[in-house]
């Protein structure tokens, strides 16, 4: 028990330390964060306290109204942190496969199953919504890209949907943001078993990283993609 209670001690400062740097990282993209959280945290716990006032247990309420007030900063918090998060990697090369990395349980990714030489890429996620399969990059390059996903799909595993997401603010594309809640919106048509059977079937066909024939160590300076390379363009 003694061994374990210096643990946890340790452990408080990390995350309070993590808690302040995800602040910081948040005011730099929403400025009014800290009004926003104050005005939740404040209006929560009043509401409480006026409702003891008035049926005559302020203090229950009170302490009530603490506990959820807190509740409700923390949660408006992690909204707008995350909003904040997602307007920061809007953009950048791998944001999708960032998300796709936290969508959470049930779901298996594997990241950059094709490539071209202008970087555009496709991910690959498995769940019980079927085969999501995810582009970022120029949306007419990496069209030609899912396209041939697809036919691979359709010869290993014919008999599960195949949906292909390009994630973009343009028409018909999915705002990094929107791509998580999209994704968990798709309709469940999979059993467990079903999903399982399914990442099999695909670990043959194995991801662009792990069948590029790259070199160990960093890769050379001014080094491209092989024009026949897997799914080159």
């Amino acid at each position: 028990m003694a061994r374990k209670e210096p643990a946890a001690d340790a452990a408080n400062p990390g995350r309070l330390k993590q808690i302040a740097l995800t602040y910081k990282m948040t005011r730099r993209a929403d400025k009014k964060i800290g009004l926003v959280l104050a005005a939740v945290g404040i209006v929560t716990f009043g509401v409480f306290l006026a409702i003891g006032f008035l049926i005559g247990h302020p203090i229950y309420l009170g302490i009530l109204g603490l506990l959820l007030a807190f509740l409700a900063t923390a949660i408006v918090f992690g909204r707008r942190a995350e909003r904040a998060a997602f307007g920061q990697m809007e953009g950048q090369p791998g944001a999708a496969a960032a998300v796709l990395d936290n969508i959470g349980r049930g779901w298996t990714t594997t990241p950059a199953v094709a490539m071209n030489r202008n970087q555009d890429v496709v991910h690959r996620a498995v769940g019980k919504a079927g085969i999501v399969l995810v582009a970022e990059g120029n949306p007419n390059r990496v069209k030609s890209l899912v396209a041939a996903e697809k036919r691979k799909m359709n010869r290993i595993v014919a008999d599960v949907p195949v949906h292909d997401l390009i994630v973009g603010t343009g028409e018909g594309q999915v705002e990094l943001k929107k791509l998580r809640t999209t994704m968990l919106k798709l309709p469940r048509v999979l059993t467990g078993p079903q999903v399982t059977a399914t990442n099999d079937r695909l670990r043959a066909l194995g991801d662009l990283m792990s069948n590029m024939p790259l070199p160990k160590g960093p890769m050379p300076k001014g080094m491209r993609l092989p024009k026949g390379g897997p799914n080159g363009r």
